[in-house]
């Protein structure tokens, strides 16, 4: 049974609230959707606080139902490790981090040409899912409910996978591909490597491949 901690309980009701804010104010489509999503910065739409919200609004029901459940079972173990503080402050950087990347990757590569804009909380849940693989490397996980695998193999697995899907041409939400912001997930993973180096090297908790 889950026992969610505070701060991972915090995140998954305010996910839940703006999703259904989401589809009351005109679908998840709507206005208000397109008001906290992450516009590409080569648009009008962008405004520099979107790199906040758009962690907390998602496309569909299945995109926050799997964002919130893969938090529900690796953010509590981090946050129990970390402390409450530490936990949120690792959780806001690497979502914000995440987008800051995809954005920077699409202005300087891409042309401004691989999503006009993207939401969800992908980018920090693999955060999550890095800071995991990196503090808890031999834990086991089950992938896909059924084949157990040691944390460590499934984030390999998961960074090789964005990095593929990335130069597959397949990223951006509104853009060509798959609609799914691989640049992001791989953003995520970076921002949250960073940061556990930097932790470790201030002595912090910040663990061991």
């Amino acid at each position: 049974m889950l026992q969610l901690t505070p701060v991972v309980r915090n995140i998954i009701i305010v996910n839940v609230i703006v999703f259904f804010l989401q589809l009351f104010f005109g679908g998840v489509n709507g206005p208000l959707t397109r008001l906290l999503s992450l516009w590409n910065v080569g648009t009008e739409g962008f405004e520099p606080y979107q790199l906040f919200t758009y962690m907390f609004a998602h496309s569909s029901f299945g995109h926050i139902f799997f964002n919130m459940l893969i938090l529900a079972f690796a953010g509590p173990i981090l946050e129990n490790y970390w402390g409450q503080n530490r936990f949120l402050l690792f959780y806001l950087v690497t979502g914000i981090g995440a987008g800051v990347f995809n954005m920077g990757i699409d202005y300087f590569f891409l042309n401004g040409q691989s999503f006009g804009y993207m939401l969800g909380a992908s980018g920090a849940v693999y955060g999550v899912l890095m800071g995991f693989g990196i503090i808890f490397p031999n834990m086991e996980l089950l992938l896909l409910f059924v084949i157990p695998i040691k944390a460590k193999y499934l984030v390999f697995i998961l960074g090789a996978l964005a990095i593929y899907n990335s130069y597959s041409n397949a990223i951006g939400i509104g853009g060509p591909g798959d609609n799914v912001a691989h640049l992001a997930h791989l953003g995520g993973m970076i921002f949250a490597f960073i940061m556990i180096q930097i932790w470790k090297k201030q002595g912090g908790r910040g663990g061991y491949f």
